[in-house]
C-alpha cells in the first residue's frame, strides 16, 4: 500500500501514482513468467515424489555431524547408471539450520512436508536450472569442492507472486555422497566496517514480492535513524527522497525493467541533513525472463556534491570577477590614454625637447597608477612631473587624475615647486588614507637653464651628460615623505642647472625594481643600461634619437620578472 505523505503538490502525487504503476506492471510480467515456467507447474502438481530405490537411512552419528555445522546443509548422494553417468540425484537429509532457514525463507505449503530420501528436483525444481547440477555433477567427479557460488532460484507460493531466494552455495564432496551448503545474504563484519568508511551500500529489491536484501550498512548510508526499518520496495525509498528526484528513480527503473541495461542516478534525501545518494542498478533475472529483481550499489556523494557545488560557485565568482576587472581594466586603459597625451609636445620654443615610454603591467595586475606632465606655463616656465598613484585599475587611474589635474590647475599659481607639492600632499591626506603616489615634480626655467625640482618619495632622477649617467642629489633633507601619508609636510626643492644636450630620466619605480632585489643594485643597473650607448656612441641629437633610445632602454631593462607598469619621460636640453 502506498503511503504518500500529507500536504504533497499535484505533480509529486502523479510521480508516485507513475512509479506504483510501473511497480504493479513489473510485478504482473514477472507473474506471467512464473506462471509460464514448466518447472514451477512440475513443483506445483500434486502427488507423491518418486524416488529411486530407497538408499541406507542416515546414521545417527552423520546427523549428529551435520546438525554441528554452523552453516544450513544438504546431504546428496549421486544416483550412477550403469554406464557410469549421473542419471540423478537424491536430497537425503538435512542439518537443523537448513530447516531453520526453510521456515524462515520458504513459503508455507510451497513444498511438501519432508518425508524422507526424495529426488532432489522432485521436490526444488526450479534448482534444476541453475549452476547446481553442474556444481553436483563437476564436485563427484572431481572430487573436489565447487563454490562458493551464487545460485538464485525461485519458490511458487499458493497464491501471490513466488519467492525469489538467493544464496553463496558451496558443493563438496564427503565419501560417496555430497554436501551442499550454502550461507544468504552478507556475512562478513568487516563488509560493514568498509561500507562505513567509504560511506557505501548495496541491496537488492525483489520486484515480485517488495522484500529487499539489504548489506548491513545500508541504514548507515541512507543515514536512517536506529531502528528505522529499511525501504521495502521503490515507493518506501521514493518517500526518502526530494520529490524534485522522483522523475530520475522513474527513469532508473525504467531502463532497469524495460531495457534490461544498468542505470545510475543520484537522489537527494529528505531531512535536516539533506545527503546525495548516487544510484547505480542493474537487472537480476532469469534466462529468457524479465527482470525479477534490482540489484543496486547506493554511494553516499554529498561531500563530493557540496565540494563540485562549492568549486562552480567559486568558479562562476571567479568567471564574474574576472569579467568585471576586464571591464574596469578596459574603462581605466580608456581614461588613462583619455587623460594622458601620447607625445607631450610643444615644449621645443623653451628649448626642452621629450619623449615618452610607457609598459602595462606584464602580470595582468591591470592598468597601474603612473602619470606625468609636461605642459608650457604662462611666461615660457614649463611644468615636468611624474608620479606614481597607488593601486592598480580605475581607482588607481581615478586617483592618477586627480593628481596630475590638480598640479596643472596649482602650477599656474606660480608658486614654487614645493609648495605645489605641499598643497597636493594636503590634498591626498583629506582624501583619505587610500589616497597615497610618489612623486617628482619639477619646474624648467630656460631664462636661466634650470631644472628646480622636488621629490615626495620618489626614484630620484638620471642625469646623462658627457657620456655618463648619475643620480640627481637629492634635495637637501633628502627626499621627502610619500604624498598623502602625513599632512603639513615641508619639502625641499634642488636645483639642477642643464647644458645643451644633457638628458634627465624621470621614470616610476617599476622601470628598476625587481622581486627580492636590492634597491641599491637596481640603481646601480639602471645607470649602467642608461650609459651604455654614451659610451659607445653620440647621445641623442634630436627628437627621434631621444624617442629611440628611451624605448631601447625600457627594452633593455623590461622582462617577465617585473611586476608594474612603467612609465619613463626623458627630457633633452636643444638650445642655451
Amino acid at each position: 500500500m502506498d503511503h504518500a505523505p500529507t500536504g504533497q503538490d499535484p505533480r509529486t502525487t502523479l510521480d508516485r501514482q507513475a512509479l506504483r504503476e510501473l511497480l504493479a506492471t513489473q510485478r504482473d510480467r514477472i507473474g506471467v513468467y512464473a506462471r509460464d515456467r514448466p518447472v514451477l507447474r512440475r513443483a506445483t502438481t500434486d502427488g507423491p515424489s518418486t524416488a529411486s530405490p530407497a538408499p541406507d537411512p542416515v546414521p545417527g552419528p552423520v546427523q549428529e555431524v551435520l546438525d554441528a555445522l554452523p552453516t544450513a546443509a544438504l546431504l546428496v548422494a549421486p544416483v550412477v547408471d550403469a554406464d557410469g553417468r549421473i542419471a540423478d540425484f537424491l536430497y537425503l537429509t538435512q542439518n537443523a539450520r537448513a530447516v531453520a532457514y526453510s521456515r524462515t525463507h520458504v513459503p508455507v505449503a510451497s513444498v511438501p512436508r519432508w518425508s524422507g530420501p526424495v529426488r532432489l528436483f522432485d521436490r526444488f525444481p526450479v534448482l534444476e536450472d541453475t549452476g547446481l547440477p553442474r556444481m553436483l555433477a563437476d564436485a563427484h567427479h572431481e572430487r573436489a569442492p565447487q563454490g562458493p557460488e551464487i545460485v538464485e532460484w525461485f519458490i511458487p507460493r499458493p497464491e501471490g507472486p513466488p519467492a525469489r531466494l538467493s544464496n553463496d552455495v558451496v558443493v563438496a564432496p564427503c565419501g560417496d555422497h555430497l554436501l551442499v551448503t550454502w550461507e544468504p545474504g552478507h556475512r562478513v563484519r568487516m563488509a560493514f566496517a568498509a561500507q562505513k568508511l567509504v560511506r557505501t551500500c548495496w541491496a537488492e529489491w525483489n520486484v515480485a514480492d517488495g522484500t529487499v536484501a539489504p548489506s548491513l550498512g545500508f541504514g548507515h548510508v541512507l543515514g536512517l535513524a536506529p531502528g528505522v526499518p529499511t525501504p521495502a520496495d521503490f515507493l518506501a525509498l521514493a518517500d526518502l527522497a526530494a520529490p524534485e528526484c522522483l522523475p530520475e528513480l522513474y527513469r532508473l527503473l525504467y531502463d532497469v525493467f524495460f531495457h534490461k541495461r544498468r542505470s545510475e542516478c543520484a537522489l537527494r534525501l529528505r531531512g535536516g541533513y539533506e545527503r546525495v545518494i548516487r544510484v547505480v542498478a542493474e537487472p537480476v533475472r532469469p534466462r529468457g525472463g524479465p527482470v525479477w529483481a534490482v540489484r543496486a550499489v547506493l554511494v553516499d556523494i554529498t561531500d563530493e556534491t557540496r565540494r563540485r557545488d562549492l568549486a562552480q560557485a567559486v568558479g562562476e565568482e571567479a568567471r564574474r570577477q574576472r569579467a568585471r576587472a576586464e571591464t574596469l581594466g578596459e574603462v581605466a586603459d580608456s581614461l588613462r590614454q583619455a587623460v594622458l597625451p601620447r607625445s607631450p609636445g610643444g615644449l621645443a620654443p623653451s628649448g626642452i625637447d621629450t619623449a615618452v615610454v610607457y609598459r602595462p603591467d606584464s602580470t595582468g595586475s591591470g592598468v597601474g597608477g603612473d602619470w606625468y606632465k609636461a605642459r608650457r606655463l604662462p611666461g615660457g616656465r614649463l611644468l615636468l612631473a611624474l608620479g606614481d598613484a597607488r593601486g592598480h585599475g580605475l581607482e588607481a587611474v581615478t586617483l592618477m587624475a586627480k593628481f596630475r589635474y590638480a598640479l596643472a590647475g596649482l602650477a599656474y599659481t606660480d608658486a614654487p615647486v614645493e609648495q605645489l607639492t605641499h598643497w597636493l600632499n594636503d590634498m591626498a591626506c583629506d582624501d583619505g588614507i587610500e589616497s597615497t603616489a610618489t612623486a617628482v615634480i619639477a619646474r624648467y626655467h630656460p631664462e636661466r637653464g634650470v631644472l628646480r625640482w622636488t621629490c615626495a618619495g620618489h626614484p630620484l632622477s638620471v642625469l646623462l651628460r658627457d657620456g655618463r649617467a648619475t643620480l640627481l642629489p637629492a634635495p637637501p633633507g633628502g627626499p621627502g615623505l610619500t604624498l598623502g601619508v602625513l599632512p603639513d609636510q615641508p619639502y625641499a626643492a634642488a636645483e639642477t642647472p642643464l647644458a645643451e644636450g644633457d638628458i634627465v630620466l624621470l621614470y616610476s619605480d617599476g622601470l628598476i625594481e625587481r622581486r627580492d632585489a636590492d634597491p641599491d643594485a637596481d640603481s646601480e643597473r639602471l645607470l649602467d643600461v642608461a650609459g651604455a650607448p654614451l659610451r659607445s656612441g653620440p647621445a641623442p641629437r634630436d627628437h627621434v634619437g631621444l624617442q629611440a633610445y628611451a624605448d631601447a632602454l625600457v627594452a633593455a631593462l623590461d622582462g617577465p620578472h617585473r611586476s608594474d607598469d612603467v612609465t619613463l619621460l626623458a627630457l633633452r636640453r636643444t638650445s642655451a
